[in-house]
């Protein structure tokens, strides 16, 4: 498992010499790390929340694991990428940790989220639609 899922030491991902340690990959859950693991792009290492912030069903900051974030920001991390799921929850926790993060001086991304490839436009959603527009590239 990952760093900081338990406080314990990091997992074979997070202590490999060839991963780049100023790159930190913020996930939810454990299985969020398998799913950017498979497209065997990213070469930074993760840190697993172990959820999302949640008001009603009352997961707050203390609940999910930010220091140990915090720590390894500190700690020289030069970007970190928030990569929390497209739900309100998601969301919420990805601003929250932007807020946070930036006073610190740590370059903060969100991973572009969107249309899937080889699907129709017209069944798109707007909320998808609105995200894949704003998360446009040049090419």
């Amino acid at each position: 498992m990952c760093h900081n899922i338990t406080d314990v030491d990091p997992c074979a991902i997070c202590s490999s010499a060839s991963r780049d340690q100023r790159v930190i990959c913020v996930v939810e859950e454990p299985q969020n790390v398998a799913a950017i693991e498979r497209m065997r792009e990213f070469n930074g290492v993760f840190h697993v929340l172990m959820g999302a912030l949640s008001p009603l069903q009352g997961i707050g900051p203390d609940d999910l694991k930010i220091k140990g974030l915090l720590d390894r920001v500190a700690a020289g991390a030069g970007e970190v990428i928030l990569a929390t799921n497209p739900t309100v929850d998601g969301e919420a926790t990805a601003i929250y940790l932007a807020r946070l993060l930036k006073p610190l001086g740590v370059k903060v991304t969100r991973i572009a989220m969107g249309l899937p490839v080889g699907s129709d436009l017209e069944y798109a959603d707007a909320v998808t639609m609105t995200k894949a527009i704003e998360g446009r590239r040049e090419v």
